[in-house]
């Protein structure tokens, strides 16, 4: 593993430390100043610190559905981290580093509530369209994932991820093999 990529591995690594911190402080925050509180509103019927213990997934989703819940977010890791490490030693791709640290960070902290309480805190509250209860988390999941789609629709070409499809490379090196032959 060449040094430019352990480099943006630890930035990886250090984002999802940072982010995955904040969403637990500010968790602990919640649970020892809103829980079995009156809400807070920040902005008079627009924003509110309320309260909420969600067993399920997105938008309340799958409620009481932790193992199923927990096994999901293991395999979204897993695949996460597989493309990180197969992705090519290039500048283009750091800002994929940058995105999935924040997104590793999203995942790893409701998997911690999960695992600890059976249920993930949320606290934020979007009241002003009744949006669901929301945590920092949340707003790392969201964020990267928007992130993300915007730069593989924008900024990669669909020949910038041609690291991850094993059929073409194997047929590529065959061919070259085949051209050096003859």
């Amino acid at each position: 593993m060449s040094r430019n990529k352990k480099k943006m591995l630890g930035i990886m690594a250090f984002l999802a430390a940072v982010f995955t911190l904040l969403d637990q402080f500010t968790k602990y925050l919640a649970v020892q100043y809103l829980k079995g509180r009156e809400n807070i509103a920040i902005i008079k019927d627009v924003l509110e610190l309320e309260y909420l213990e969600n067993t399920g997934a997105a938008f309340g989703m799958l409620k009481g559905q932790k193992m199923f819940i927990l096994f999901m977010g293991f395999i979204v890791l897993a695949v996460v981290l597989f493309c990180i490490f197969k992705l090519p030693d290039k500048k283009k791709y750091h800002i994929l580093y940058v995105i999935t640290g924040i997104m590793t960070a999203g995942a790893i902290g409701n998997m911690i509530d999960r695992v600890r309480f059976d249920y993930v805190i949320d606290f934020i509250s979007f009241c002003l369209i009744d949006f669901p209860v929301f945590n920092v988390a949340d707003i790392c999941i969201t964020l990267s994932v928007t992130a993300l789609a915007v730069v593989i629709l924008f900024v990669y070409k669909e020949e910038d991820f041609e690291f991850l499809n094993f059929k073409q490379r194997k047929f590529r090196e065959v061919k070259e093999q085949e051209e050096k032959q003859e």
